[in-house]
């Protein structure tokens, strides 16, 4: 399953516009209004990141933070705080109130994003949607492994045949896939493409969902028959 995300924010537009920007960048979101709304939500079920703006009737992003953090549930979990105050005083507020991240609006989403990936990276939190997250136990890596390494081996004995549908990938995503169908795991495509675990297990969802295949093995062998693959 994806990192589960809460997103507190009691502007209707930019709530949704985040939160559709933020599962495609393939997070689960659950959405509130105010932070009453989200206190509930959490009680049902505890998200792995929250974004909250600060500017929220009732109860503002500050309180609501407090609340967290008095919370032994909620102590360690990470905070990004949106907000349209951009002071160096408001920020410092925000850090003293021990926020992970302060975004003043407005913001390139990308941002958010990098930053939502980067607290989850060092809380130990991955997409285990594509067969290589927490839960995959050695023997499973290994088996993957072995099975793509035998694709390999007989690579040249596959047929490569025009594809049967055009299928658009984008220079990022023809990269992971190259360096899946050469048999390297996500850990060693991120160092090699000097980027984050969590962007190359979304690249290969992506690729999952292109090429309608459901594990790497799949993957590699269709990218092989096809010719779409170096």
């Amino acid at each position: 399953m994806s990192a589960r995300l809460l997103l507190v924010d009691d502007e209707p537009g930019l709530r949704e516009a985040v939160k559709d920007y933020l599962q495609e960048s393939g997070f689960a979101v659950q959405v509130a209004s105010n932070a009453r709304e989200g206190w509930e939500l959490m009680q049902q079920n505890t998200p792995d990141l929250v974004i909250s703006d600060i500017m929220m009737p009732v109860v503002d992003g500050y309180q609501f933070l407090k609340q967290l953090r008095e919370d032994p549930r909620f102590k360690a979990l990470p905070v990004v705080l949106l907000t349209a105050k951009g002071m160096t005083s408001d920020r410092i507020q925000g850090y003293q109130a021990r926020c992970d991240a302060y975004l003043p609006k407005p913001f390139d989403p990308d941002e958010l994003v990098a930053i939502v990936e980067n607290l989850l990276e060092r809380r130990g939190v991955t997409a285990q949607d594509n067969g290589e997250g927490s839960d995959t136990t050695v023997a499973d890596l290994a088996n993957q492994i072995a099975q793509i390494k035998a694709i390999l081996t007989q690579r040249n004995a596959i047929p490569q045949n025009p594809s049967p549908i055009k299928i658009d990938l984008t220079p990022r995503e023809q990269s992971v896939l190259d360096l899946v169908a050469a048999g390297l795991m996500n850990k060693e495509i991120a160092r090699r493409l000097e980027t984050s675990v969590r962007n190359v297990e979304k690249y290969v969802s992506r690729l999952f969902s292109k090429t309608g295949t459901n594990s790497r093995t799949e993957l590699v062998r269709f990218a092989l028959e096809h010719g779409l693959a170096k």
